[in-house]
């Protein structure tokens, strides 16, 4: 069961006011402006896991605008004002509903790469247990690093939330392996309560799997 609290924060009030649905926008904002995570081209190209309500595609949008081609996955539907917005602002934009870690939202998926970024804000229905929790936020942080393995081109960035324990660790490692650079990163926005922080893979390093042994270093 996911968390609700009670009193919108500065963010989520800051969120509301500047048009967007969630406050986790300006996590993604607070990491762009740090690492540069779309890069200068003319063109870019975003696959947004775990997308709605559509804060961070919406984010991307108002950035590139017709720059930008955008495909988009969830479970569940994006706010139909994001929607709208998407599909009137953007280049292109693709929304796939489905589960990320099914083939054929993949196989859907693929046919709309390769791209530039890869970045999930995907979470788990949290049970109060940190231990499942933490595991069920791991399996879907992997699905996403099997997404960017597949499908981010050579030089991309991948962009990932954790819900941090013993286990993330090793992910960590995995993304040293993929990419030049790899760190984790716990935007502002976040919640002091809240264990979750994200993961960054920065320049992706050309003809490796998602399965490569992580470099010890």
């Amino acid at each position: 069961m996911a968390r609700h609290y009670k009193r919108p924060d500065y963010w989520t009030l800051k969120a509301h006011r500047e048009g967007f649905p969630a406050r986790s926008v300006y996590k993604l904002q607070e990491m762009d402006e740090k690492f540069a995570l779309f890069g200068r081209g003319s063109l870019v190209r975003v696959l947004d896991l775990g997308a709605a309500p559509g804060s961070w595609s919406l984010y991307a949008a108002r950035r590139w605008g017709q720059n930008l081609a955008l495909t988009a996955v969830d479970t569940a539907q994006l706010l139909p004002a994001c929607a709208a917005a998407l599909s009137s602002s953007a280049g292109s934009f693709v929304f796939v509903q489905g589960d990320m870690t099914a083939l054929p939202v993949r196989e859907a998926v693929s046919s709309h790469g390769p791209f530039d970024i890869v970045m999930s804000d995907a979470a788990p229905a949290t049970t109060g247990n940190s231990s499942v929790d933490s595991l069920r936020s791991l399996a879907l942080a992997e699905a996403a690093l099997d997404y960017a393995a597949a499908f981010l081109v050579k030089d991309g960035n991948f962009l990932v939330k954790v819900f941090q324990s013993a286990d993330s660790a090793a992910l960590l490692s995995r993304l040293r392996s993929l990419f030049l650079r790899a760190q984790s990163f716990k935007p502002k926005a976040c919640r002091s309560e809240s264990f979750e922080t994200y993961y960054l893979g920065l320049q992706k390093r050309s003809n490796l799997s998602a399965h490569t042994p992580a470099s010890l270093g």
